[in-house]
């Protein structure tokens, strides 16, 4: 909510102070939208899953419908004035039309199924696309939208859904903020098949979206990787890869602790067999600490970290993550770069 503030120049060197102007028409008429928006959606019930029924579609006339209301009115004004008998069957035979359409329109959404496919993380800045399955049992319907209530960017998807089938509409929206993050009210609308009516449904979905902190493009450097005693058989490399530890063949070895490739080379240039080295106590370790990232500020480092955590799982190297009030010790995975990704996002 923003206040303009006039100042006005002072009167015989005295100085006065300036008042906030009032709100405007449109600001105020924007306000008073939002709270009755958010009135309306906190009584209707939150879930994935939803049923459309007579008492959730709601429907009002368009401003076609208010002119075609007007021109019956105005046709019948002049039929009983001029006492028009064919002007009576044109006016009542276009009513009929009309209520038939209305009928059309709230049917089109009536007996409808809708359910949300749980969306995927993304980075902060990225577009969440929401996978929403349409499917009716009885009867085809056609124009259907869908679209988000109250959003800052979003995608309007228009589809027709067969009968006995399903289809699938993809709408899409750009998060504010990273963090654990409540998909927004999504509305389905239809003004098939004349226009003249907009039947609409407001639904709350209970699905929650992970936003990641933006990515820091391009990626940084990794930070270095530093020895620590005991521990792994395996050496991280100057690029996050790994490199095994190997020593000459002793007579006993299991044939699975031979490195063939590199004992295939050996003995091409006429030496000996090796096997990996179980007891080499070098193990270096990569730490993405919060600290590295200083003097940025706390929104600069979550996105720095973050794109440490991705540029290192795809190297494949072996990495843990410090951050205030987090520890991940040195791991691989997908899990482990999701746990990491997610207290990135969650951090307060």
């Amino acid at each position: 909510m923003s206040v303009s503030v006039s100042v006005n120049a002072p009167a015989s060197g005295a100085a006065t102070a300036s008042a906030p102007a009032p709100f405007g028409f449109r600001t105020a008429h924007r306000l008073a939208t939002r709270n009755f928006q958010r009135w309306w959606q906190s009584r209707l019930p939150i879930s994935d899953k939803l049923l459309l029924t007579q008492r959730n579609v709601y429907i009002l006339p368009t401003k076609a419908g208010l002119l075609f209301a007007l021109t019956l009115f105005v046709l019948l004004l002049a039929t009983i004035n001029y006492q028009l008998n064919l002007g009576y069957v044109l006016t009542f035979l276009l009513a009929g039309c009309g209520v038939v359409s209305m009928h059309l329109t709230h049917g089109t959404l009536r007996g409808l199924n809708m359910h949300l496919r749980a969306p995927a993380a993304v980075f902060a800045g990225e577009p969440v696309m929401l996978e929403t399955v349409l499917s009716s049992s009885d009867t085809a319907r056609y124009g259907i939208g869908m679209k988000m209530e109250a959003a800052d960017w979003y995608s309007l998807a228009w589809v027709d859904v067969p009968a006995g089938s399903q289809f699938t509409a993809r709408v899409s929206f750009v998060p504010p903020h990273r963090g654990l993050l409540s998909v927004p009210a999504l509305s389905a609308e239809t003004r098939f098949p004349t226009g003249l009516f907009r039947a609409w449904a407001v639904w709350r979905p209970a699905a929650k979206v992970m936003v990641y902190p933006a990515l820091e493009r391009p990626c940084p450097v990794l930070p270095a990787a530093f020895s620590v005693p005991g521990g792994s058989t395996r050496n991280m490399s100057h690029d996050g890869g790994e490199v095994e530890g190997i020593r000459a063949y002793r007579r006993g070895d299991p044939l699975k602790m031979v490195v063939w490739k590199k004992a295939a080379k050996a003995m091409e240039a006429g030496g000996e067999l090796v096997s990996r080295d179980m007891q080499a106590t070098a193990h270096r370790e990569l730490w993405l600490d919060w600290q590295s990232c200083h003097p940025l500020p706390a929104e600069e480092r979550l996105s720095r970290l973050t794109s440490w955590v991705i540029e290192a799982d795809r190297q494949g190297a072996r990495y843990g993550l410090r951050v205030p009030g987090f520890e991940a010790t040195p791991n691989v995975g997908e899990a482990h770069k999701r746990a990491c990704l997610e207290a990135l996002a969650l951090w307060a």
